[in-house]
């Protein structure tokens, strides 16, 4: 599904992880309206990576959605704190391999009129941590199409 002009709010969910660190990488993301009606979900296996990298990489997917949408306002949610706490300037980003998705991803935030970042435990990131699993587990069985 996809938006047929602006929305007021919508909320983003992400998440990316790595069996073995670093090992095989897999996406999540969730885009939902204010009350949690889920609007989209997409997941894509990523390759081999540090599970800080994959959450980067699902956080520049989720946000690049969200673009289509053109929310007024953007939430969005995310079990990592290093990546929400990197995004919102409490914490440097001190890895070279980070820097350029932390600065794509900033200037993909940009774009969007009002964003917050959230941390949040990841039992409210359960949607997008099953996506994740989900782009892995079907590569591991060989049976993912992306």
């Amino acid at each position: 599904m996809t938006s047929s002009g602006p929305v007021p709010f919508l909320r983003l969910r992400t998440d990316g992880g790595a069996r073995g660190n670093p090992g095989p990488a897999g996406l999540g993301m969730l885009l939902e309206s204010r009350d949690g009606t889920r609007l989209w979900a997409g997941y894509s296996y990523a390759g081999v990576m540090t599970n800080n990298r994959a959450e980067y990489l699902a956080l520049i997917a989720g946000l690049r959605k969200a673009l289509e949408y053109a929310p007024d306002e953007l939430e969005v949610c995310m079990d990592s704190e290093l990546v929400v706490h990197q995004m919102n300037g409490r914490y440097k980003v001190r890895n070279a391999d980070l820097k350029p998705l932390a600065g794509e991803a900033q200037g993909l935030r940009a774009r969007f009129p009002k964003v917050t970042l959230r941390h949040v435990p990841r039992s409210q990131n359960a949607g997008a941590d099953a996506l994740a699993n989900r782009a892995m587990d079907e590569h591991q069985k060989g049976t993912h199409k992306s």
